[in-house]
């Protein structure tokens, strides 16, 4: 099964989840109440996400003359996988971290902390780029806040049904209501997380193919995982539903369980990337 299929079937049975709730929590009414909340809420982050989570952590807009290298870096990425050059954006961190933000790959932008910069060399902060890179090519920073937003409305919905009492007509009367209200949110922040893995390990892979170097991303990760985990993100621990669009976890592992974690292991990230690496690889350049 393609990352691509399980994501459609994941974003199905987010919807469905929407859906029923909104008829047992709320009834007829209170599900197209929802609905229209919803549908604000996605024309907004549709427009605006990226503009809002730049803003959130402070990053600022390089280029070639402010930050030659990493620019010069982004550019041949976009330029190998054939992508527009996205806005660079620097974010003053001393976690070595990165994301991609914008609705489609012609309104882009990348985002590195200087500590990337920093603690990185220039074959593994290609890498990183590079992963991000196919976030945009693959449209996964659309497909996140599509899930993001309806599962913030699937809060908001839980909300509604116990300050009202949902729509007591359901099969199971309040129980439903009850039983909705607490599993819902749950559900689909589930669902939100597992939609997250599905898509780092599909950015894992085309990233190596656009870098050509798949073990450049496999030494980054290892890198990354190790500083991410003694290194404070304060914006993102403010944040926490925003971790999902790191490429490493930036929230301290002890505080998160593997259940409720936004990303897969790095384990497990860099044995596929390691095992990539026995297949040809087209030199940098």
């Amino acid at each position: 099964m393609t990352g691509y299929f399980r994501t459609a079937i994941l974003l199905a049975g987010m919807t469905a989840l929407f859906l029923g709730a909104g008829y047992l929590l709320g009834g007829e009414g209170g599900m197209v109440l929802a609905l229209f909340v919803a549908l604000g809420m996605n024309a907004f982050a549709y427009w605006n996400s990226d503009k809002v989570v730049l803003r959130m952590y402070g990053a600022r807009e390089v280029d070639g003359r402010s930050a030659p290298e990493l620019f010069g870096i982004v550019r041949q990425l976009a330029d190998r996988a054939r992508l527009p050059m996205p806005r660079v954006y620097l974010i003053e961190s001393e976690q070595p971290n990165a994301f991609a933000t914008g609705r489609n790959p012609q309104n882009a932008a990348v985002a590195a902390t200087t500590g990337l910069l920093r603690r990185m060399n220039a074959e593994q902060v290609a890498g990183v780029m590079a992963h991000e890179l196919a976030h945009v090519k693959n449209r996964d920073t659309l497909i996140m806040t599509v899930t993001a937003t309806l599962a913030g409305a699937l809060s908001m919905l839980a909300n509604f049904g116990l300050f009202f009492g949902g729509n007591r007509n359901n099969p199971l009367g309040f129980v439903g209501v009850l039983l909705m209200a607490i599993l819902a949110p749950v559900a689909a922040m589930l669902v939100q997380f597992a939609i997250s893995r599905s898509r780092e390990y599909e950015a894992d892979r085309i990233g190596a193919e656009i870098s050509g170097q798949p073990l450049w991303l496999a030494s980054a990760l290892e890198r990354l995982e190790a500083a991410a985990r003694r290194i404070d993100n304060q914006p993102a621990e403010r944040n926490p539903a925003t971790a999902h669009m790191f490429i490493v976890n930036p929230l301290h592992a002890h505080r998160v369980d593997n259940l409720f974690s936004t990303h897969p292991s790095i384990a497990n990230r860099v044995a596929r990337l390691r095992a990539m690496a026995g297949a040809s690889a087209g030199p940098w350049g």
